[in-house]
């Protein structure tokens, strides 16, 4: 009630600020703030990117990447069944999937992180009191410093003495009960209470201390006797309550440390472009091939159900399905395939079950039957990595070397070593729920195992370095971009295995805020099994991003670059696919493609709402398929995705 009266009776007056050497002497300067900067676990980052990858949660799950769009650096998937035909559906399939480079930065997990006020780190709230002495010398320092001589005010008994306080004032009723009752209010000289004065902290902690001071004086010794029975006539209440109280606090932190609540979300997206292409000759096998002219639509829909049992441990289960593709001319589609192409004629397929836990603050697992290769285990430092939000074509999400293999059922582990290095890796089967094939492949299984080291040697630049390894029992690479496959099929046994090892880097500089420039290089050499000689492809990009051009949530972007190509091929007689392919008969010449196709790509993101984006754009092919003598093949493309 008296701070009630107080605060009334001082309410129309203005608090002024202390002098900067005053409130020095108290409160820590601003300038001491320390803000701890948190580690954010590996799961964080999961983002969601539905179309290629299942899983880009930046975690955060992309777009047509069942994994890039949802889980943080980890995930998507591809089952092989055996033959080379189910292996290259499966691949496409799950490439327009989830991605995980998008639940690759959960959904990034726990990630502990603490605020610090602006106090210094060893601030205690003790430091900030004051003492007895400390007030009254801080009193008499502000009375001076706005000019009022402490001497010069009187002690007021009624408050009729007050000239300037009138019975109408909302202020008359609380300076009645502070003047008559407690006599803690004094006045000026002059008669007046000038309840206009600003009044400075400390005047305040002065005035509210002698109120105080004054309202225990006017407890009686009956009024002390009382509360002193009460307290004993309700002793026993106090203690059981107390004790409930007690237990209550008791179980609560029980329930706090053993809690069991999960949480299930669903989240989507749904890609809808259409495309045309201009008039070509595409020559193959010494045969002049009709061009694919019609504009035509591509869709693919993803759908994610993410549950969250606690704190450090995610489900991801993932469906997608698709329509549409830019080409069916075999050789072709390699080069034209765009990022959110994933073709199961209207089927629903499961794209990812795969299981996240963090087993350390640093340290995240994730295994799983389906959404478990590098595309969603390793962390994409190229930002835009989405098939719904990012570059138009597949070539442009990554570097091809990553999507090896295709992927399916396995394990990963995505380590944070320090602040500024990070480290992932990956082993995943096609064929993991094959009683034929195996955990481990077999014969007619896809296996790949690898890794990723991830630098940031500044706050603007990430380095990523990539190392794997895959076994394919069909002669391809199942990157699903450029010269994938490298060896001609036994006509026999239908089977070309080889064992490739592959390398790449990526850069990304973050030059300005609206600019970022980057690229990457890729390097595979394969080994046809049971025959001499080997097979090496490379493969480069470059690239500049422009985050919100011309508005917030846009993006320009323009990739230029060299699908992967095969550069050298020493196989044994009818084994070699560029002499296959540009002179149409099994020679036992060595040589790699006789020409480069030049890549170029141009797209602007326009984002309509926080659900809507629509991306036009266009792709150039100079030499498409390595060969000079095939046509310029120019590709218009209008993306719209949906978010849900």
């Amino acid at each position: 009630m008296l701070l009630g009266l107080l605060a009334a009776a001082i309410g129309g007056l203005t608090v002024g600020v202390p002098t900067a050497q005053a409130s020095s002497d108290v409160l820590p300067s601003s300038s001491e703030a320390n803000v701890t900067e948190a580690i954010a676990d590996p799961l964080s980052s999961l983002e969601i990117d539905p179309v290629t990858d299942v899983a880009d949660v930046d975690t955060t799950v992309d777009t047509t990447d069942t994994t890039e769009a949802i889980a943080d650096p980890l995930a998507s998937l591809e089952v092989g069944s055996g033959s080379e035909a189910e292996a290259a559906d499966l691949t496409l399939a799950d490439e327009a999937s989830v991605d995980s480079t998008s639940v690759n930065r959960l959904a990034d997990a726990e990630t502990d992180v603490e605020l610090a006020d602006s106090q210094p780190d060893d601030f205690q709230l003790d430091d900030a009191a004051l003492l007895p002495e400390d007030v009254d010398a801080l009193t008499v320092l502000e009375i001076h410093e706005i000019g009022i001589d402490q001497d010069s005010m009187a002690q007021v008994t009624s408050v009729t003495q007050l000239s300037d306080v009138r019975p109408t004032d909302w202020a008359y009723q609380a300076l009645l009960g502070l003047i008559e009752r407690y006599g803690c209010i004094a006045g000026y000289p002059d008669g007046t209470f000038r309840g206009n004065q600003p009044l400075s902290r400390y005047e305040f902690a002065a005035g509210l201390n002698a109120c105080l001071e004054s309202a225990a004086l006017t407890i009686s010794p009956d009024d002390a006797d009382t509360f002193s029975r009460l307290q004993q006539d309700f002793a026993g209440e106090l203690a059981s309550l107390r004790g409930r109280v007690d237990s209550l606090e008791a179980r609560v932190s029980t329930l706090e440390a053993n809690q069991f609540s999960t949480t299930s979300k669903l989240f989507g997206q749904v890609v809808v472009g259409v495309q045309g292409r201009n008039d070509y000759e595409f020559s193959q096998f010494r045969d002049v091939l009709e061009n694919e002219t019609e504009p035509n639509l591509v869709t693919n829909v993803q759908l994610n159900l993410l549950t969250q049992f606690d704190s450090r441990s995610i489900l991801l289960v993932g469906m997608q399905g698709g329509a549409g593709n830019t080409s069916n001319t075999p050789g072709l589609s390699d080069f034209t395939r765009l990022a959110y192409e994933g073709d199961t004629d209207n089927d629903i397929e499961l794209s990812d079950i795969s299981f996240r836990h963090l087993l350390t603050r640093d340290i995240a697992l994730i295994v799983g039957p389906r959404g478990v290769n590098a595309v969603n285990t390793f962390r994409g430092i190229n930002r835009v990595e989405s098939a719904g939000f990012g570059p138009l074509s597949r070539f442009a999400q990554r570097n091809p070397i990553i999507g090896i293999g295709s992927g399916g059922g396995g394990v990963g582990l995505d380590w944070q070593l320090a602040n500024w290095a990070s480290f992932q890796a990956v082993y995943s089967s096609s064929s993991a729920s094959d009683p034929n094939n195996g955990f481990f492949g077999g014969d007619n299984g896809i296996t790949t195992i690898g890794g990723q080291l991830v630098l940031s040697p500044s706050r603007d630049i990430d380095i990523s370095v990539q190392y794997l390894n895959s076994y394919s029992p069909f002669g391809r690479l199942f990157s699903g971009v450029g010269d994938d496959q490298v060896a001609v099929i036994d006509g026999l046994t239908g089977r070309a295995p080889i064992q490739t090892n592959a390398f790449g880097t990526t850069l990304e500089w973050r030059v300005a805020e609206s600019l970022t420039a980057g690229g990457w290089v890729g390097y595979t050499n394969s080994n046809l099994l049971g025959e001499s000689g080997d097979i090496e492809t490379f493969n480069w990009m470059a690239f500049l991003n422009f985050p919100d051009f011309l508005g917030e949530g846009n993006l320009a972007g323009i990739y230029v670059g060299q699908p992967p190509k095969i550069t050298s091929s020493n196989l044994p007689l009818n084994r070699n696919i560029p002499s296959l392919i540009n002179e149409g008969e099994f020679p036992s010449g060595e040589g790699g493609q006789p020409s480069t196709t030049t890549h170029v790509e141009a797209f602007y993101r326009w984002r309509v709402s926080d659900n809507i984006s629509v991306t036009p754009g266009f792709i150039l092919l100079f030499n498409p398929g390595h060969n000079a003598d095939n046509d310029t093949i120019f590709i218009g493309a209008l993306r719209t995705t949906f978010t849900f």
